[in-house]
């Protein structure tokens, strides 16, 4: 029988009648889950901001499919949210097909100029990677990514998908809420910049919420794109105009550096969660982590000790730091550096590494182990079509408005991602010519029976410990994409120490046993933004439904394609 609950009104109820008591019986009113998943028969676009969501659902409606409509969206990030993301920047792509019931990565991170080399800073004075300026620059990926996919799998032209990001660029479009105080908040490193400054920066002021934002040096930039394709950035008018940005303030950048310039298709590395499939990119991106993380913690009773309970929390507290000494020690561009990828990920190791932890104490000091060798800032999104496509993609400028400069008359910033490099000679992720850096932008899916899920969180190196998380959230815990978003999150920012973020949401009881194991403990706000947003979208093949699910840490939603509608 279905348990009731009793609700007292008033003081003294409980000495009322029987009769004047109400009752209602426990159902799904009763949740922490903020909002319910978007669930339709047709595609679904989930993004981290209404313009570009709509951007991708207009051309799904037109004939488009999921691949189509990622890149549209991600076109209208680089507009709606110009401090995180644009054609700047890099792009990174997992593609589920399913006529072939395959599952492809496309790795769009480009490269160092041939001029940018270790040597050559050392003689400008500089004895570490900058983190800003035109030396922190690499080549920007983000529109061969965008070719790649179209010409790969796409049904639309590049004039097709840009079409809404062209005309909201001339038309503006209101500034929404967190985007508006990430704006006002770095409002003085872009005034550093002129340009950066004449653009972003209307009436000397970054906008406020519901204020109208126009750029038309991106539509331009876009009507170049959708004109001339790929070469128009990297061989045209565009490309042009990054190299006399470049030259202008003293960078390495050649011509060749942006024409020789290709995005790889690479085969996604995976492991086997608790009868999931969970993919990530391979090396020279973080996912690596992630699968570390849950091979780790697989040995533990994680769904028996609970949600957010101190022994579950610490698990996977410990397990993010013994798979992150790993990943900043093993991982760089494997094109330069053998990466032991499958050493890594292997169960055993895994086993091993979790051997490691002290159920009774945070380690404070985790170093690297010795697999076995084999021979910021970001914008996330997800979309399924209704033949059950899907693309999980995440495109940044790295940290925050990227290298600070942008290019003249382009209406974009450079990105800044060749701060991850090391200078170190002995590291694989050393600086070198041509040379991909160590990248934190990682998409994700994950596949069990006739389900999968599309998902991904960005945030820098909080990335693949969230995603950990919320695999683990929809496997151990049982919870809808929605509920699993939206739980409370712990990310920890440093790759040494006991220090850790947490949400304000996890119980004090849970706090104060954490912090008795060793953790010390920074309490964020309910929903914060330092653990990352994310967004998802999953199909059950068997029913032919799909689903989505949107962070409510970010300004964005889940929106499904109208069906076509006759007059």
């Amino acid at each position: 029988m279905r348990p009731w609950l009793i609700i007292p009104l008033l003081a003294g109820v409980l000495a009322a009648p029987a009769s004047t008591l109400m009752v209602a019986p426990l159902a799904a009113e009763d949740r922490t889950q903020a909002r319910s998943m978007v669930i339709s028969q047709y595609g679904i676009v989930a993004a981290e901001q209404p313009v570009a969501v709509r951007a991708g659902t207009a051309i799904l409606e037109r004939g488009g499919n999921a691949i189509d409509a990622a890149v549209a969206a991600n076109a209208a990030m680089g507009l709606v949210a110009p401090m995180m993301d644009g054609i700047g920047g890099d792009l990174f792509a997992i593609v589920y097909e399913a006529k072939t019931n395959r599952v492809y990565g496309l790795n769009a991170s480009g490269w160092a100029p041939k001029g940018l080399t270790p040597e050559f800073l050392h003689g400008s004075g500089q004895h570490w990677m900058p983190s800003s300026g035109i030396h922190s620059v690499t080549v920007p990926g983000a529109v061969a990514g965008w070719d790649a996919l179209l010409s790969r799998f796409g049904k639309k032209s590049f004039a097709d998908v840009l079409a809404p990001t062209i005309a909201y660029a001339k038309a503006g479009f209101p500034v929404t809420e967190i985007f508006s105080d990430d704006w006002a908040a770095t409002a003085d490193y872009l005034s550093r910049n002129r340009e950066a400054a004449r653009v972003y920066l209307p009436e000397g002021r970054a906008p406020a919420v519901g204020e109208i934002f126009r750029n038309p040096d991106l539509a331009g930039a876009f009507e170049d794109i959708a004109k001339g394709g790929r070469d128009a950035f990297y061989k045209g008018i565009l490309a042009k105009r990054i190299l006399d940005t470049s030259s202008r303030f003293g960078g390495t950048m050649a011509a060749d550096d942006l024409a020789d310039f290709t995005a790889e298709w690479v085969d996604p590395i995976s492991t086997d969660y608790r009868g999931w499939t969970v993919y990530e990119m391979p090396p020279n991106g973080q996912g690596i982590a992630a699968l570390m993380m849950l091979n780790i913690v697989s040995g533990f009773p994680l769904g028996e000790w609970g949600h957010n309970t101190v022994a579950t929390l610490h698990a996977m507290i410990e397990a993010k730091k013994l798979a992150y000494a790993d990943m900043i020690s093993y991982v760089g561009d494997p094109r330069f550096a053998e990466v032991p990828t499958k050493g890594m990920i292997s169960p055993a190791y895994g086993r091993s590494r979790a051997a490691q932890i002290d159920a009774a104490k945070a380690n404070c000091n985790v170093g690297p182990g010795m697999p076995p060798y084999a021979g910021s800032d970001t914008t996330y999104l997800s979309t399924v079509d209704r033949e059950g496509n899907m693309v999980s993609l995440i495109q940044s400028n790295f940290s925050l408005w990227g290298s600070g400069i942008a290019v003249e008359g382009g209406g974009f910033m450079l990105q800044n991602r060749g701060a991850l490099f090391t200078l170190d000679p002995e590291h694989p992720n050393v600086l070198a010519p041509r040379k991909r850096p160590l990248h934190t932008i990682i998409p994700a899916l994950m596949a069990k029976g006739d389900v999968r899920i599309a998902f991904g969180i960005m945030g820098g190196f909080n990335q693949a410990q969230a995603h950990a998380q919320f695999v683990s959230n929809v496997v151990d815990h049982g919870m809808n994409i929605q509920a699993a978003m939206e739980a409370a999150r712990f990310s920890k920012a440093s790759f040494a120490g006991c220090d850790l973020y947490i949400e304000a949401r996890v119980p004090d009881a849970v706090l104060e046993g954490l912090v008795k194991l060793g953790h010390r403990l920074q309490v964020l706000g309910d929903f914060s933004d330092a653990v990352g947003g994310g967004q998802a979208v999953m199909r059950d093949y068997k029913a032919g439904v799909n689903y989505g699910a949107s962070d409510p840490r970010k300004d964005g939603q889940a929106i499904a394609e109208m069906p076509a509608i006759r007059e």
